[in-house]
Parts: C-alpha cells; structure tokens; sequence
C-alpha cells in the first residue's frame, strides 16, 4: 500500500488565517440587526463604534471569504490527485462531496446563520468541476472577467441609485429602521422565531450570494485551480516574485480600493456612493487578499517550527467544523438560543468576541486532533466523498 501523502501545512495554516478574518465578518451579522442595511445602528453610533467599522472593512469585509476560496480552488486539486491514487472515478467523488456540502449548508443557514456560505460553495463547486480541464491561463482570464464583471454591474448599479429622488432615499431609510426592528425582536424571542427569521432572511439574501460573493468566489476558485496545477503552495519558496508582486499590487491598488470601500460603506452619506464603494471594493478585494496570502507565506518561514504556526494549521485542518462552531457559539451568545445579546454588544466588543473565540478554537482543535484524524464534520464529509466509513481515530491523516 503506497504511503498517504504529507498534508501541506501551508494550505491548513492559511485556512486557520481565513477563518479568522471570517469570524471577524460574521460575527457583525449576529451582534447586529443593522448589519448590511447600509445604515448604522443607531445604539453604536459613535467615534470608536465607527472607527472599529471602517477597520472590519478596510482589513476583513469581502477579503477573507476570498482567500477562503482561493484554498477551496487549491484543494480541488489535491482531491483529483487523492482519486487519482485511490484509482477511483473523480466526478462521482466530488459529486457525492459537494452535495454533503450543500446539505451542511443549508442547515446550517435555517439554524444558526442565515449567511451560510456552504451552500454557494456547493454549486460553485459543481461549476468547478465542469471546468477544472481548463488550462491556467484560461481560467486566470476567465477568473478576471467574473471580477471585472461583478465591478462593473454594481458600478452601474450605483449610477442608477444616484439618479433616484432624495424622497426615495428617505422612505428607503424608514423601511431598513423596520426591518432592523422586526429582525432584533425575532432573534431574541425563542429558537422557533430565529428560525422563521432566518428562512425569511434567506428569501432576500440569495440577491447578495448570486451577485457579490458568487462572482468573486468562482474567480478566486479559479485562480486556486490555477494555482494547485502548478503546486504552488508545496513549493512556496520558488515563487518569491510572484509573492513581491502580490504584495506591491495588494498596497498600490487593494488597500486604497478597500479603503474607499470602508470609508463609503461606514461614513458614505448615500446609498449610491455606498453601493460605489462595493464596486471599487469588489474589484480591489482580491488584489488585497492576494497581498494577505504572500504575506502569510512570508511569515510562515519564519514561524514554521513554532507553537503559532502548528496551532493554526490544526486548526485549519478542520476549518469546516470550526467554521460550524464558530457560528454556533454566535448564535447562542447572540440569538433566542442563549444570551440573546444581539442589539446590545458594541463593535468593539464584538470584536473582542471574536478574538476570544478564536484563540480558544486553537488549542482545542489541537486537543481533538491529538485523537483523531479528522474534525468531526470533515469526518461526515469525507465519509459521504468515498463512499466508505474513514478511520476515526488518528492516523496518518492525507487529502484520500
């Protein structure tokens, strides 16, 4: 039997990394119902509430989901080259696994987070697999289209918006202040009004799945893809100027667009310049994450043989279930489920929260691994991908 490959820590390191920064997002949607209205919670109005806005945005919103699935795209390849070892068909794997997926997903978005990206990945995931064949440049082109395209469709959108009458803007604002209150009463009545609130909320919320993560997602898919034919992330090392060049093109172009991208989303005064700002944010986002993911890489090195760095690649390791985890302690600190804070924790501590979280994610990711060789979620996952019952109890873990 030949010898299961060596994971590459790398991959699992700079999952533990966006998982983070997802956390960081996500935990703005439970601790406020104003979250992605495009106004501000009238409770946490002031200078630090809005400071800590601008620097979610600046260094987290519409980035960290993207080098999320850049890691997604990668590891598509490293599944083809498990089937490839294991002699077995690839579609009908990756079929069975991206259904799993979209299982997970969905009740993951009707229980605890009506913002659930599983399922998005899921489907993406199928387009992925219609066209992993493509050579590189092929899919490096095409990945530059869906982002352009994206940029440029929510750019006219805010053309648009800005032709609208300032009484439009009024009445707009009026219907967000009730849908923030309605929301609020919901999640913090009983679990069943949370999850007739979520199912509501879904109703709405594939607007902003179909026409600002998908597009972006499926690009930076495509750009891991691209990527993980080349082992790019095995042999990090041999491609330092292309690391330099992210960096440059991440602080030229990423860090001022996403700079305007904040300053629009939390002191814009118009819904048109907010939506403007989107655009530009969307368009620079992936520059910017391309620059976290070289700087990571660079960091790395140097980290490779400390605590921090194994802390977070067993984390990564099981980026699904701590992914679950983390919407679920948000929803019991936050939702009818718990501590029903929701309304009542400013940014900054919701911040705070979502660091504590965190750093208690990494020791006990490394406590579950000690045993096992899988998280318990990756575990199902796996299970459903080979249609076979995986070793539970630690092994030698590989990407089979």
């Amino acid at each position: 039997m030949p010898t299961p490959p060596t994971r590459i820590a790398d991959v699992d390191a700079l999952r533990g990394c966006a998982l983070f920064g997802i956390l960081v997002v996500n935990i703005g949607a439970f601790a406020t119902p104003w979250f992605g209205l495009g106004l501000t919670d009238p409770a946490f109005h002031g200078g630090v509430d809005r400071a800590t806005h601008f620097l979610v945005a600046l260094l987290f919103e519409t980035k960290f989901y993207l080098l999320f699935s850049f890691l997604f795209g990668y590891s598509f390849t490293l599944q083809m080259q498990a089937a490839a070892r294991a002699d077995a068909p690839f579609v009908p794997r990756m079929l069975r696994r991206q259904a799993g997926l979209w299982l997970i997903g969905v009740l993951h978005a009707v229980f605890l987070f009506h913002g659930d990206i599983l399922t998005t990945y899921a489907v993406l995931g199928i387009v992925l697999l219609a066209l992993h064949r493509c050579g590189e440049r092929q899919a490096l082109s095409l990945a530059l289209i869906l982002v352009a395209g994206c940029a440029a469709f929510w750019g006219s959108m805010a053309w648009l918006q800005s032709l609208q009458p300032a009484g439009d803007a009024a009445d707009n604002a009026v219907a967000m202040a009730q849908k923030a209150a309605t929301a609020l009463a919901a999640y913090r009545t009983t679990p069943a009004t949370v999850i007739v609130q979520h199912l509501r909320e879904l109703s709405d919320i594939w607007i902003v799945l179909l026409l600002v993560q998908a597009p972006c997602a499926l690009a930076m898919f495509l750009c891991g893809l691209a990527a993980g034919k080349r082992e790019m992330l095995l042999h990090a090392a041999d491609y330092l100027p292309l690391r330099r060049r992210l960096l440059w093109a991440g602080a030229l172009v990423g860090l001022p667009g996403a700079a305007l991208y904040a300053r629009t989303s939390v002191y814009g005064d118009s819904q048109a310049w907010q939506v403007a700002g989107l655009a530009v944010g969307l368009a620079s986002a992936p520059l910017l994450a391309g620059a976290y993911l070289a700087c990571a890489l660079t960091l790395f090195e140097r980290l490779r043989d400390g605590t921090l760095f194994a802390l977070l690649a067993d984390t990564g390791r099981m980026a699904l279930s701590n992914y679950l985890l983390q919407s679920a302690v948000c929803a019991w600190l936050f939702l009818a489920y718990g501590a029903r804070l929701m309304g009542s924790v400013s940014p900054l501590g919701a911040l705070a929260l979502a660091a504590i979280i965190f750093s208690l994610q990494l020791p006990l990711s490394r406590w579950w691994l000690r045993g096992h060789a899988y998280g318990p979620v990756e575990w199902l996952l796996r299970a459903l991908t080979i249609a076979a019952w995986p070793r539970w109890r630690r092994a030698s873990a590989s990407y089979l």
